[in-house]
């Protein structure tokens, strides 16, 4: 039942990466928007992000809740070392929240519309800018467990080269993922182009981040590099991830809209299982070259079976729902 709850958390973070992420995207889409075509933009999102604005936290809360019930010292080493990033990127997603809702249901349209918009966008930046802190953070080494100072056990454990850069990318992944998704929302030639655009630029911006992500990987002794290109799964993984995106190329240019969608959650999924699995089943790297294991330090084997057994029985209710929501909000009126 161990290993049913460790897929369980691999794949609530990729959903919530490709679903989340979108989301966030939309935001930083806006964000780099030209303000005459901000309108359109923002229209055209609250089709994209409709059907999954209320379940995207889903994910993350299942995330949570297997790492807080299944493996307690993990859950409580990243909160308690990482309190300052996970604070401002739970801050950010309440704003966040709080400004679409504001800004799309107020009955009162004034002044305060660009304030919504403001902290919409900002913290459609933000968020995934500091969950990607948390993420680079987790493999980084930095975490010190036995540190004596507050800014080695709290500050210096995010705050460095690697984190920031590793926040970069997975801010420039969510604008990838959102252009790509927005594309198939307009049926306006000159906007599916404008959309096209913004995912190609997304894309530049993607690899610019990952190169710094390695560079930084370079100079502060984390080895990435090792973790990509030193094991086989790793390099098939990057390599498909690679080809994808020269196969959503083909596509886009012939505006088929599926297919990208499609390759893009593709390429997501190989880059995160090519991140990952070289220091399976370690998911955080503390200083010193200690590790926390999912397989040495999950909890007591009866919590985990009937957490294995609580999220398989949730899925057969979760799913369905999800599907039809999905189908809820993408199905054409007449």
């Amino acid at each position: 039942m161990l290993y049913v709850v460790m897929i369980y958390l691999w794949a609530s973070i990729l959903l919530y990466i490709l679903l989340g992420g979108a989301d966030f995207g939309a935001g930083i889409i806006e964000l780099f928007t030209s303000p005459k075509n901000r309108r359109k933009t923002r229209q055209a999102m609250y089709h994209a992000i409709g059907p999954v604005w209320e379940a995207n936290h889903m994910w993350l809360i299942i995330a949570i809740v297997i790492l807080f019930v299944g493996f307690p010292l993990i859950y409580t080493t990243m909160s308690v070392h990482l309190h300052i990033p996970l604070a401002i990127m739970l801050l950010g997603i309440i704003a966040r929240g709080t400004a679409f809702a504001f800004r799309h249901y107020d009955a009162v349209i004034d002044d305060m519309q660009k304030v919504y918009n403001k902290i919409f966008v900002y913290s459609s930046f933000i968020t995934p800018l500091f969950l990607g802190i948390i993420a680079g953070s987790a493999v980084s080494g930095r975490i010190d467990t036995e540190a004596t100072t507050f800014a080695d056990a709290y500050i210096f454990s995010w705050l460095n080269f690697f984190s920031l850069t590793t926040g970069l990318f997975t801010v420039a992944i969510c604008g990838y993922l959102a252009a790509i998704y927005i594309i198939g929302e307009t049926t306006d030639p000159t906007e599916r182009s404008r959309f096209i655009k913004k995912a190609r630029l997304s894309a530049m911006a993607a690899f610019v981040a990952g190169t710094l992500v390695f560079i930084a990987g370079y100079f502060e002794s984390v080895p990435i590099f090792n973790w990509i290109f030193g094991n086989p799964v790793s390099l098939i993984a990057i390599c498909a991830a690679t080809a994808s995106l020269f196969v959503q190329a083909q596509f886009l240019k012939r505006r088929k809209t599926n297919p990208i969608r499609i390759l893009a959650g593709f390429q997501v999924t190989m880059i995160l299982l090519a991140v990952t699995v070289k220091h399976y089943p370690n998911i955080v790297l503390l200083k010193d070259e200690k590790s926390l294991s999912l397989l040495e330090h999950a909890g007591h084997e009866q919590t985990i079976f009937y957490l294995g057994a609580a999220l398989l029985i949730g899925s057969i209710f979760i799913l369905p729902a999800l599907y039809y929501l999905l189908y809820s909000f993408q199905r054409k009126t007449v």
